[in-house]
């Protein structure tokens, strides 16, 4: 009798990814129109075209469904983020584009509502920053990494780089998302981070060389 592939998803496992891809997607919708608070299990499920008890089967309430539309938001921000480095051909031209894009992606519906204003309020500040740091921070090290091989960034360690780099983009973001006039606070704070940036290139060219330990 041939063993199962236990490698392949069972019928089973197949069906709960597809009700939970429908409940993250109705519920992303909702969330990105109406809030957090203002959404009530009812119009999730009837969004979703199911019941109650299917959605409490795959989340244990509310706030459990909120954080896996979180995760996925959070997943597509990150293909965005890396489309629009992919696009430039040299390590500046990344870095630049890579902050850029963030704030650009301050105003777009989904990411304000979900990702800066419920995000922080409705996991806690702990809990948010740990899931954003794990979709943000690496890409920002390897731009980073890139910048100081190719000499535009004093040689330096780069894991306290990055967190100070990610932790002002997203004050940032938080406050474009907050701004009534989102699209001039976008652009004064794209105008604001290049400056620093530019000011941190300008000193690859006065600082010494000297030993980096990461």
């Amino acid at each position: 009798m041939p063993k199962a592939d236990r490698s392949r998803p069972t019928r089973k496992a197949e069906q709960s990814r597809e009700t939970q891809d429908r409940l993250i997607k109705a519920a992303k919708d909702l969330f990105a129109t109406k809030g957090y608070a203002d959404t009530a299990m009812e119009d999730l499920v009837a969004k979703a075209g199911m019941t109650r008890g299917a959605l409490y089967h795959q989340y244990a309430d509310k706030r459990d469904l909120f954080r896996a539309v979180f995760e996925a938001v959070e997943v597509e921000l990150g293909q965005q983020l890396a489309m629009a480095v992919a696009a430039e051909t040299d390590p500046w031209g990344m870095l630049r584009a890579g902050a850029r894009a963030f704030l650009a992606a301050a105003t777009e519906p989904a990411i304000r509502q979900i990702v800066l204003i419920d995000g922080p309020a409705v996991l806690g500040w702990e809990e948010w920053r740990r899931i954003d740091t794990q979709h943000s921070l690496g890409m920002v090290r390897m731009i980073f990494e890139a910048n100081i091989a190719a000499g535009n960034i004093p040689p330096q360690p780069v894991e306290p780089l990055a967190h100070l780099i990610v932790g002002a983009l997203n004050e940032a973001a938080l406050a474009v998302a907050a701004a009534e006039d989102a699209a001039g606070a976008r652009e004064s704070f794209a105008v604001s981070m290049e400056g620093v940036l530019d000011a941190l290139r300008a000193m690859a060219t006065t600082t010494p060389k000297r030993a980096v330990h990461q």
